[in-house]
C-alpha cells in the first residue's frame, strides 16, 4: 500500500524552523495500532492523517499521532495539513477540518501565509508543586491548569524561561500532559517552551495548541487581544496571536521539505 508522505515545516517561511510534521492523506482510516506505528516511524512530533469527511460538516476528518500517543489537539500538525491542502489540487482559501477532540478547525490563507483557528482554551489557577520541581524553576509568578492535560508556569522573564533545563524522567512521571513555561518577552510580547516527555517529546519545538492555552492568560494579562509571541526552542518559531471570541487565531506560515511516499506492507 503506498500512502503520499509531505514533511512540512509549519510556523516556519524557510526550511530547518518551525516544527516539521508529516501530513499523509487517506482514502479511509486505517486501524490506531497501523496509524501509531506509520508515526513512530516517521519519528516527528506529529504525524497527521486526512480522511475526506462523508459527514458534510468540514473538508476533512484529522487526526494527530505522536511516535508514543494519538493527542487531543495539535496546531501545528493542523497548519502543516491546512498548507497541504491549499497547496494541492483545486484552488481555494480555506480548509475545515473535523476533529474527534477538538472539534473543526479552520485553516485560512492570509497574506503570505495562514491563519489557524483553534478553540480557546482558558486556563485556571492551580498549585502544581510536581510540574515545578521537574522543571526545576524557583522564580514562578503563578501556576494555571487547563482540562484536557495543559499545565502552564509562569516565570517572571524571557530569560527564566530560555534557562529551565527540566528533569525529563520526573516531568514524565507527572502524567500524560504539556508542560508550558511562559513569560512577557523582548523581541516579542510573550516568549514560551514546551515540553511533553511522556508523550515521547522532551521538547516541543512550536506548538500550537499550548497557544489555545496561554493566548486567553495574556489577552486578559496583557489587555489586549493581539500580540506577537516566540517559542524558544532551539528549532525556534515566531506567530502572531489574536483572540476572537472563542477562538485563538494563529498567524504563520509553513515550507514543505519532502514529498514521498510512505510504503505500507
Amino acid at each position: 500500500m503506498r500512502i503520499p508522505f509531505s514533511q512540512i515545516d509549519a510556523f516556519s517561511d524557510a526550511p530547518f524552523g518551525g516544527n516539521p510534521a508529516a501530513v499523509m492523506p487517506l482514502s479511509t482510516w486505517l486501524d490506531d495500532a497501523t496509524l501509531l506505528a506509520i508515526a513512530a516511524e516517521n519519528n516527528l512530533s506529529e504525524t497527521a492523517f486526512l480522511v475526506p469527511d462523508a459527514s458534510g460538516e468540514a473538508d476533512f476528518e484529522l487526526r494527530w499521532f505522536t511516535p508514543a500517543a494519538e493527542v487531543r489537539l495539535c496546531g501545528h500538525a493542523t497548519l502543516a495539513s491546512g498548507h497541504f491542502v491549499l497547496t494541492s489540487g483545486e484552488p481555494r482559501d480555506a480548509v475545515r477540518f473535523r476533529t474527534r477532540q477538538a472539534g473543526v478547525l479552520t485553516v485560512t490563507r492570509e497574506g503570505s501565509g495562514y491563519a489557524l483557528a483553534l478553540p480557546a482554551w482558558k486556563p485556571a489557577p492551580r498549585p502544581l508543586p510536581a510540574v515545578v520541581a521537574a522543571l526545576g524553576v524557583d522564580n514562578v509568578v503563578e501556576t494555571l491548569w487547563r482540562e484536557g492535560g495543559y499545565d502552564v508556569v509562569v516565570l517572571e522573564s524571557e530569560e527564566a524561561v530560555r534557562a529551565v533545563q527540566p528533569d525529563f524522567r520526573a516531568l514524565a512521571a507527572t502524567g500524560e500532559h504539556q508542560a508550558i513555561v511562559t513569560a512577557r518577552g523582548t523581541d516579542t510580547d510573550i516568549v514560551s517552551r514546551v515540553f511533553v516527555p511522556a508523550f515521547g517529546i522532551d521538547e516541543d519545538p512550536v506548538t500550537g495548541s499550548a497557544h489555545a492555552v496561554i493566548v486567553p492568560y495574556w489577552a486578559e494579562a496583557l489587555g489586549r487581544d493581539r500580540f506577537t509571541a516566540t517559542q524558544a526552542s532551539a528549532r525556534g518559531g515566531r506567530l502572531t496571536c489574536r483572540l476572537d471570541g472563542d477562538r485563538v487565531v494563529l498567524g504563520g506560515a509553513c515550507v514543505t521539505v519532502i514529498e514521498g511516499t510512505f510504503l505500507l506492507p
